[in-house]
């Protein structure tokens, strides 16, 4: 990687991949904070040469939101006495990861800075202070982010899914004014009709979606959801067959699973069943929150 970075000093895939070659290391390596700071600079020397480079910026932030827990396990293996008390180590712990979200939030800003008007840079903003259980900053960054970039299918579609019952109706209305040829608002407002059990209205809604831009691999996971929880085995295989057929390369969830290492040799048909399980799994935890 290194090499490569020497040659080609603007190609920001090169310190994607040494960052995260570095994170793999510490989640098995005891040599966690040897590794955290090497991913650190590497991510740097990134955004000095490709500040323009959005990804790069949120892989940077996302390292600092969780290198506290690096640092936990290092404690937990170098402390791991069961006679001592670990009300100092829970309250260093804390204080730690409220030290990660403030590095993350820094870095943020300044890539919003760097790079205005950019929906996905406040999109990780928001996300990132609900994982910090920061609701009421999440919605206030929410406000500004659709003050700043109004026709985003990004924040338009997080918007909804991520509102209050009683608030979804109204936000998938203004979402569909904004711009209502986005498939991300479609299947979003698409599951806010299932949840009403307007199902056969939900369908169609499904169907705009993968129709508009059937290289979405999120809008034929969502569909599909929907086939699982309400539709025929039939139709299910349908859904699941047109997906293997259109062959998606894109979306944000489509991306993470079909590029993880551990699902290079999976076909599209089983790669829309983890995401399918994924959608599931952070639906459920929306209802719990």
């Amino acid at each position: 990687i290194q090499e490569g970075i020497e040659k080609y000093p603007k190609f920001a895939k090169l310190y994607m991949m040494g960052g995260q070659i570095y994170s793999l290391d510490m989640a098995a390596d005891e040599k966690k904070k040897s590794y955290l700071e090497k991913a650190r600079k590497i991510y740097q020397q990134g955004l000095e040469q490709c500040p323009n480079n959005v990804t790069l910026w949120i892989l940077a932030s996302r390292l600092e939101e969780t290198a506290h827990t690096y640092a936990i396990s290092d404690t937990a293996t170098n402390n791991n006495d069961p006679q001592q008390p670990n009300n100092g180590s829970n309250n260093t712990n804390s204080k730690a990861a409220g030290a990660g979200v403030t590095k993350a939030r820094s870095l943020l800003e300044l890539a919003r800075l760097k790079n205005p008007k950019n929906d996905q840079l406040w999109l990780e903003a928001v996300r990132l202070e609900r994982r910090a259980n920061n609701t009421k900053l999440a919605e206030t960054l929410m406000a500004r982010a659709l003050q700043e970039c109004p026709k985003s299918g990004a924040l338009l579609s997080e918007n909804i899914l991520t509102a209050p019952r009683v608030e979804q109706k109204s936000k998938s209305k203004i979402a569909i004014q904004r711009n209502p040829e986005s498939p991300l608002v479609i299947a979003a407002v698409a599951t806010l009709l299932a949840s009403d059990r307007k199902l056969e209205k939900a369908r169609k809604w499904f169907e705009r979606g993968v129709m508009l831009d059937p290289d979405l691999g999120d809008s034929w996971a969502r569909y599909f959801c929907f086939e699982l929880d309400h539709g025929t085995p039939e139709q299910q295989t349908a859904v699941k067959d047109r997906c293997i057929k259109a062959e998606p390369k894109h979306g944000e969830l489509w991306q993470s699973v079909v590029k993880d290492m551990n699902n290079r040799h999976k076909s599209i048909g089983q790669c829309l069943d983890l995401v399918a399980i994924q959608i599931k799994t952070k639906a459920a935890n929306r209802t719990t929150q």
